[in-house]
């Protein structure tokens, strides 16, 4: 990262990511980022053991705290800096996509959070500029997706407005503003998994400022090397974060929707459960 631009402390939660971990560290390095924070949510030596040679700080926390808990765990430890970079341990950084990032926000004072491009490994693009969804928009998408995953509600759901901008990305990497996150309580610590960064950001535009996506800083995502293995477990984890937030964001008329929006999450949890069970 340019000497001239403010600082920047990074955070990886990590959990049982392996390789990726130190592809990811790696990664942060070649950008120029001088502080990284990995928060050891698996057993305790194992980031350890893979960044022996790193000049990193572990955060070991004993077990599995979550993602949302972890960042906030990795962020109080932090030195002060401007700004925050959070990312899971499957990422890999491209060449200028820290400075990109950082140069936006300097150039933008409405803008608290920004994310990247983000790919996977053959080069397909990651759906992690997104929308908050209508009460149409979360009930087709969360029927239909499990038999039609490109059905047009969930298409809608996953991407930018037409005019390029955003509701919310994923919280898989991205650049926070340090006072901001600080000011809106960091992740909230009551989801585990999934939904933290939707949350995260809805705090953040409830307080006025904007979140943005920069298509010129790219990063490769490999999905889901923390979740093998516990994939049901995840599953369960994602419908009550889906839940929750509904719960937490509803207004007016819509809070009376909350009983269907639970029957429609309990509905697919049961079938997307079924499938695993029958290993399709």
């Amino acid at each position: 990262m340019s000497g001239a631009l403010p600082t920047l402390s990074a955070v990886v939660v990590d959990y049982h990511a392996g390789p990726a971990l130190e592809d990811c560290v790696a990664s942060l390095g070649a950008n120029g980022v001088r502080e990284v924070v990995v928060v050891d949510n698996a057993t305790p030596g194992t980031a350890r053991s893979i960044l022996a040679r790193r000049p990193v700080t572990v955060v070991e926390t004993g077990r599995n705290l979550g993602y949302g808990r972890g960042v906030n765990r990795g962020a109080a430890v932090a030195a002060p800096s401007r700004y925050l970079l959070v990312t899971n341990p499957d990422v890999v950084v491209h060449d200028g996509a820290v400075d990109a990032l950082v140069a936006f926000l300097e150039q933008r004072d409405d803008v608290a959070l920004v994310g990247p491009l983000i790919v996977r490994p053959d080069g397909s693009l990651y759906p992690s500029q997104r929308v908050f969804p209508n009460v149409w928009l979360a009930a087709t998408h969360a029927l239909i997706a499990p038999w039609w995953p490109t059905n047009p509600a969930t298409r809608r759901y996953r991407s930018p407005r037409p005019d390029g901008t955003v509701d919310w990305v994923s919280g898989a990497c991205f650049v926070i503003r340090r006072e901001v996150f600080e000011a809106v309580g960091g992740f909230d610590e009551r989801y585990f998994m999934f939904a933290e960064d939707m949350d995260l950001c809805w705090r953040v535009r409830e307080r006025g400022l904007a979140v943005a996506a920069v298509s010129t800083a790219v990063v490769t995502h490999v999905e889901g090397v923390s979740r093998r293995g516990v994939s049901r477990a995840m599953v369960v984890a994602h419908h009550v974060s889906a839940l929750r937030f509904e719960a937490q964001t509803s207004r007016g008329w819509r809070r009376a929707l909350l009983p269907l929006a639970a029957l429609v999450l309990g509905l697919r949890l049961s079938v997307l459960s079924l499938r695993a069970g029958r290993g399709t």
